[in-house]
C-alpha cells in the first residue's frame, strides 16, 4: 500500500513508513500491514533481520497515531471503532516486541506515541542528532500506550514517571539513557549501513558503526527526578514538586500544567503496574483497560479537539486541577474489561 512499503530486500525484511505529509502518522491499515509482514517473515529463512525506517519523511520517523477518525467516530457515539483500532495496534506492538529475529529501527526526527510502538521495541534502535522521542499522550487525554508504559517502567529510577506526566522530549543521549534507544549513529551514515544490512544480514554491523552516545541532560538530573517523582500517586508528586524550590521543579510543574489531570493520574498508576508485571503483554493489557474507556470516561475527545482538530490549545478537562483526581476514578479506569479484553493473538478483537 502507498502509506507503507513492506518488502524483502536482500537478507532483510524492510518496513518503510511513507506518509511524509502526515509526518508518517500511523493508520489502522498500516498497523495491519506491519503485522502481516511480521507473520510472513518470522519463519522465512531468507529474512535474517528486520529494518524499520521512515526516511521518505524528512522531519519524522513517526509522529504518532492518526487519531482523527477515532475522534470523528467517538463524537458520533461510536466508541467501538477506537477500541478495535487500539486492539489491533497493540497486537502488532506485541508481535514486534516478540519478533524472533533482530529488529533494526532508524529513529530520526519526531518519534512520538504510536511511533514509539513501532520503532522502540526492537533489538537495535538507532538515533541521530535530530531524534526527538516522547510519549505525549497526557496532552491529548490518553496515557502512554503502544507498550510505552513498559519502556517508561524500565527507565532508570523514576524517569518513567517524569517522562510520562510531563510529556518531555528526549534527544539522542536522553533516549539512550532512558532505554528508548541503543545506538547513536549520525544520519549521513544510515544509507551505507542499511545497504550493508540488506546485503549481508549481519546485525553486528550496527555495533561496529555506533559512536559514543551524546551527553544526556536527564542523566545529570536523575537524582532530582528520583526524589521528586517517587510518589505513589500524582497528588504525591504534585506535593513534592510544589514544596521544592528550584528551576527543575518549577519547570516540571509548568510542563504538567496543560496536560489532562486524569491522564496524568492514570499514567502514574499505569507505570507502577507495568513495572510490577514487567512484560509487554501485561503493559498492553493495562493500557487497553484505559484506552478502551478513554472515549467515554476520560479526556480523550476533548484533548483531540483542542490539540489536533480546533488547535486552540485550550482543553476543558474534566478536572480543573491535577490534584483533584480521586483514587476511585483511577481505579475505575483500570478495572478488568471482561469479554472485551484485548487479545495479543493474531486476529484478536476487543
Amino acid at each position: 500500500m502507498q502509506d507503507i512499503h513492506c518488502r524483502i530486500d536482500g537478507r532483510a525484511g524492510r518496513i518503510t513508513l511513507n506518509r511524509p505529509k502526515a509526518l508518517n502518522a500511523l493508520t489502522w491499515d498500516m498497523c495491519l500491514e506491519i503485522e502481516k509482514a511480521l507473520t510472513a517473515w518470522a519463519d522465512d529463512p531468507v529474512v535474517k533481520l528486520l529494518i524499520i525506517d521512515g526516511l521518505p519523511c524528512e522531519k519524522a520517523f513517526c509522529a504518532g497515531g492518526d487519531l482523527a477518525e477515532i475522534y470523528r467516530t467517538g463524537r458520533a457515539g461510536d466508541f467501538d471503532y477506537g477500541r478495535r483500532f487500539w486492539a489491533d495496534e497493540y497486537r502488532m506492538n506485541a508481535a514486534l516486541y516478540n519478533f524472533p529475529k533482530p529488529v533494526v529501527s532508524f529513529l530520526h526526527g519526531f518519534v512520538m506515541g504510536g511511533g514509539v510502538g513501532v520503532g522502540c521495541h526492537g533489538s537495535h534502535r538507532i538515533v541521530c542528532d535530530d531524534s526527538r522521542i516522547s510519549m505525549p499522550e497526557t496532552r491529548v487525554g490518553l496515557v502512554p500506550d503502544v507498550g510505552g508504559s513498559l519502556l517508561l517502567a524500565r527507565a532508570p529510577g523514576r524517569l518513567g514517571e517524569y517522562l510520562g506526566v510531563t510529556a518531555a522530549r528526549m534527544g539522542p543521549g536522553d533516549a539512550i539513557h532512558a532505554g528508548f534507544a541503543d545506538y547513536y549513529i549520525p544520519r549521513n551514515q544510515w544509507p551505507s549501513l542499511i545497504d550493508t544490512l540488506t546485503e549481508t544480514g549481519d546485525w553486528e554491523a550496527v555495533d561496529r558503526s555506533a559512536l559514543p552516545a551524546p551527553e544526556s541532560k536527564l542523566a545529570a538530573l536523575q537524582g532530582e527526578i528520583d526524589s521528586l517523582f517517587a510518589g505513589e500517586t500524582l497528588r504525591d508528586i504534585l506535593n513534592l514538586l510544589g514544596a521544592t524550590e528550584g528551576e527543575f521543579a518549577q519547570k516540571a510543574l509548568s510542563q504538567m500544567s496543560g496536560n489532562s489531570p486524569i491522564s496524568m493520574a492514570c499514567t502514574v498508576e499505569l507505570i507502577h503496574r507495568s513495572r510490577t508485571t514487567d512484560t509487554i503483554e501485561g503493559a498492553l493489557d493495562f493500557e487497553y483497560r484505559f484506552t478502551s474507556r478513554a472515549l467515554e470516561q476520560a479526556d480523550f475527545l476533548e484533548g483531540i479537539r483542542a490539540i489536533i482538530i480546533d488547535k486552540d490549545n485550550a482543553p476543558n478537562w474534566r478536572h480543573a486541577e491535577p490534584g483533584a483526581v480521586s483514587p476511585a476514578e483511577v481505579s475505575a479506569l483500570f478495572r478488568p474489561i471482561g469479554a472485551r479484553r484485548h487479545s495479543h493473538s493474531e486476529g484478536g478483537q476487543p
